[in-house]
């Protein structure tokens, strides 16, 4: 592994950075959000929807394009942070690259799980909506770390062990089970093993945030904090994208399993610049406020530079990864992150960072719930919950943001006793 000497240098941080929890609870509160008040239909004004969904073949981006990418770029930001704490223990290479390993495997089977979520009744023989929400629940259980802080004896701990692992090996099960059992209105199967065939048409939010996590994590394996050798990586994968479309990767054998221009490309690079900007919470020139403050907003500056350069070339979409897409996405995020970081970090303001920053710690059970909704209230026929609140715009907006500010307080609480989701 490579070290840059003065940037690479790590001063004592603590395990999180409020700042970068509260972006994370931000960021899927919108998810939640969009996702839901897209079901509103035709009266949801364009701005407040995928530019793609209205403007098929144009270029431009709402807010909405921005859900994605940022939880691509705070993977990265998140990478010093995880990853610092093991290399500070010295935890082997090996078991460290283990743990990327399984993390991403299971990002992405969960991913690909997600992606076909819509099995047909008659194919499978059982529910296909109650086969949804057992994916959920069973991914759920596979991701579930339990520890009920005010029930549990200090000298109990591994008896919680214990029921972690069982709970864990038995959601993980039940997910192999009906990854099996799914079955397509023409017969589709997501795995087959006589022979073995696995769909991966592509691999889902989760799957891709797999992928942009792989790239991250071995980024900074080799090179640490090193921030000029991140920003090259950063360029390195942008070239990916322009590659890919030139030609250069038709007939590679890992343009079969994941985009490389795409995927790896233009996504990697959005969560490489998370990690050039997360690289400065852990070095050791850069605990000023007026360093960050400095190196954020030239982080920031140059990216909506590139952005505006690169957008007649490639144009701006977000549903083809393009470069300008993606350097806006890392732009603005940056500038949100900096928002966070001046009323969580430097000046608490807690009626505001604090329920954010509780709920940014669990947002995978968050997510996996708001995605389990749909199905849970099909398989219990309640239709879409909407009715007459599809009505009007603003009883629209009211409805779904509610349902993220419930979702968001349902993962926090389960967080706050104990029970939160851990790959």
């Amino acid at each position: 592994m490579l070290h840059n000497s003065s940037q690479g240098t790590a001063a004592p941080q603590p395990m999180r950075i409020t700042s970068i929890d509260a972006l994370r609870g931000f960021v899927m509160f919108m998810m939640i959000f969009v996702n839901d008040l897209s079901g509103a239909g035709k009266i949801v004004p364009d701005w407040m929807v995928h530019f793609s969904d209205r403007h098929r073949d144009s270029s431009g981006m709402t807010f909405v394009d921005l859900v994605f990418p940022a939880f691509l770029f705070i993977v990265g930001m998140s990478v010093p942070l995880a990853l610092g704490g093991r290399m500070a223990k010295r935890q082997p290479v090996w078991k460290t690259l283990g743990h990327i390993a399984s993390r991403t495997m299971l990002l992405l089977f969960i991913g690909i799980l997600m992606v076909h979520e819509t099995p047909d009744t008659a194919a499978l023989g059982w529910s296909g909506d109650w086969w949804c929400v057992l994916m959920y629940l069973s991914a759920i259980a596979a991701f579930c770390s339990i520890a009920p802080r005010p029930f549990v004896p200090a000298s109990r701990p591994s008896t919680w062990r214990i029921a972690n692992f069982c709970v864990r090996l038995a959601g993980l099960a039940m997910l192999f089970w009906l990854a099996f059992a799914f079955r397509g209105a023409k017969g589709q199967r997501i795995i087959t093993l006589a022979p073995f065939s696995l769909d991966t048409e592509w691999y889902g939010i989760l799957g891709l945030i797999g992928w942009a996590y792989l790239i991250t994590c071995l980024v900074y394996l080799s090179f640490g904090g090193n921030r000029t050798a991140i920003l090259g990586c950063m360029a390195l994968l942008m070239c990916l994208f322009v590659a890919d479309k030139k030609g250069v990767f038709e007939g590679f054998w890992l343009s079969k399993i994941v985009s490389i221009g795409e995927t790896l490309g233009s996504q990697g690079a959005i969560a490489a610049g998370g990690l050039l900007l997360g690289s400065i919470l852990t070095a050791a020139d850069m605990i000023t406020l007026k360093a960050r403050t400095r190196f954020t907003f030239c982080f920031a500056a140059g990216c909506a530079a590139a952005a505006l350069l690169l957008s007649r070339a490639y144009g701006i979409s977000k549903n083809n990864a393009t470069p300008s897409w993606c350097f806006w996405a890392c732009a603005i995020t940056a500038v949100l992150w900096y928002g966070f970081y001046l009323i969580s970090d430097v000046r608490p303001a807690k009626i505001i960072s604090r329920p954010l920053a509780l709920a940014g710690q669990n947002v995978l059970l968050a997510y996996l719930i708001s995605e389990m909704m749909p199905g849970l209230l099909a398989a219990l026929r309640l239709g879409d919950g909407y009715g007459h609140l599809a009505a009007n715009l603003p009883s629209a907006i009211a409805r779904s943001a509610l349902c993220g500010v419930l979702i968001l307080l349902l993962s926090a609480s389960l967080n706050r006793i104990g029970f939160r989701l851990k790959l």
